[in-house]
């Protein structure tokens, strides 16, 4: 059987349609491409039944994937995290089937690592030596270590404000590390000249066609994970997107192989920051493309992206599943992040709380019912943000008893 069932690319915008195994960008029209597969042979060779001899990772989803030899394949073990059920937040929620997929566990700590991994897997396959992208943090770090480990070169660039410890990432990684003054947008600015001058591959968000193809594996993942069955509601933290369009394109996929029920998908949702939230402006305007958000600002800074290239593919996948967008404030997430952790134990990012948020105050609009099986996207670990935790802590001297009283911050 074929490594790889990969047929060919397509823009989603023009139809027009590209070879397979060859360096692509943008279609000509400008609009991101996706990567097609040949799911009518896949489905006769092919049975779910199949995975369970593989090993436990991304890769076991092998032949809906774009590489197409095996030993292209760069890997640190990243896939099959978790889905959590969290029953004590759920009740507190109002929520009896609540279930965290949790990507804080993944190799570089965040999702990051699932688009880095085919992303630079792809580079390899075409003999790319080095590539260029903008990043808020993380994006850039799963990249430029994943590029490390295929002996490949990059070249970061990230805003200054950037959570510290994503820039010790690329800068121990060997990657050519920038800061900009600015936003996300601004270092793509940047990249975009880069690219120009020196003719680095592009591998800025949907401008390389494959970091999608590594991020839709979590729609595989959770699907195999509930039996072949999917939730009723996905909630996604959304900056540029790629994770929600490629969940939709995975669920796609696998009805197409009789994986997973005909009829309805579940209804996505993407969770925005009230500080920089063009998804959500655009998605209750009923618009088909979102506007550039001035002034962007959050603490969930990976998803402070003042305007997605895919913008179209995330409003599409609302539409197309009955789904919505929610935009929440600083302050909920941090409280959220609190509750979470102290009713589950799990320290997740601000981004994975403001998909939290979003689900009780979905469920407070009734919008999630009581009993709809609910699946919210933890995208990276709360320890990559350490300054967004901060606390004023006694501090006992040697023999000093200790006063419960003081010592909890909330009972």
């Amino acid at each position: 059987m074929k490594f790889s069932y990969v047929s060919h690319l397509q823009c989603p915008k023009c139809n027009k349609e590209y070879s397979a195994g060859v360096e692509h960008q943008l279609c000509e029209c400008g609009s991101p491409l996706l990567v097609n597969y040949d799911l009518e042979e896949l489905r006769n060779v092919l049975k779910r039944e199949d995975l369970l001899k593989r090993k436990p990772d991304l890769w076991r989803y092998r032949e809906l994937l774009p590489v197409q030899r095996e030993e292209n394949v760069v890997t640190l073990g990243e896939g099959m995290t978790p889905l959590i059920p969290m029953e004590r937040l759920g009740a507190d929620m109002g929520i009896s089937n609540l279930h965290m997929k949790d990507e804080g566990i993944i190799p570089t700590g965040t999702f990051k690592a699932r688009g880095a991994a085919v992303g630079v897997s792809m580079a390899k396959e075409l003999n790319i030596h080095e590539l260029a992208m903008p990043t808020n943090g993380n994006a850039g770090a799963s990249w430029a270590l994943y590029a490390a480990r295929g002996g490949i070169k990059s070249t970061i660039v990230m805003p200054v404000d950037a959570p510290k410890i994503t820039r010790n990432e690329c800068a121990i990684a060997g990657a050519n590390l920038y800061l900009v003054d600015g936003l996300i947008s601004d270092a793509g600015k940047i990249v975009a000249q880069t690219v120009r001058d020196q003719g680095l591959f592009d591998a800025s968000t949907l401008k390389e066609p494959y970091r999608i193809e590594g991020k839709k594996t979590m729609g595989y993942e959770i699907a195999e994970q509930m039996n072949w069955k999917v939730p009723d509601v996905i909630l996604y933290p959304t900056g540029g997107g790629v994770g929600l369009i490629g969940i939709y394109k995975a669920l796609k996929e696998l009805q197409t192989l009789e994986w997973i029920p005909q009829g309805k998908l579940p209804r996505l949702v993407a969770v925005q920051s009230d500080g920089c939230a063009p998804i959500v402006k655009a998605w209750k305007e009923g618009k088909k493309e979102s506007e550039f958000w001035e002034g962007s600002e959050t603490i969930a800074f990976g998803i402070n992206v003042p305007k997605a290239l895919g913008d179209f593919l995330v409003l599409e996948s609302l539409y197309e599943t009955n789904g919505c967008a929610v935009a929440i404030d600083d302050e909920s997430i941090l409280e959220e992040q609190k509750q979470i952790a102290e009713l589950e134990g799990a320290f997740v990012c601000p981004e994975g709380a403001s998909a939290f948020v979003a689900a009780r105050q979905l469920r407070e609009e009734n919008w999630i019912k009581e009993d709809d099986v609910v699946v919210v996207l933890n995208t990276g670990a709360g320890i990559k943000y350490p300054d967004t935790v901060d606390f004023e802590l006694p501090t006992l001297q040697p023999g000093e008893l200790i006063n419960k009283a003081e010592v909890f911050i909330e009972e």
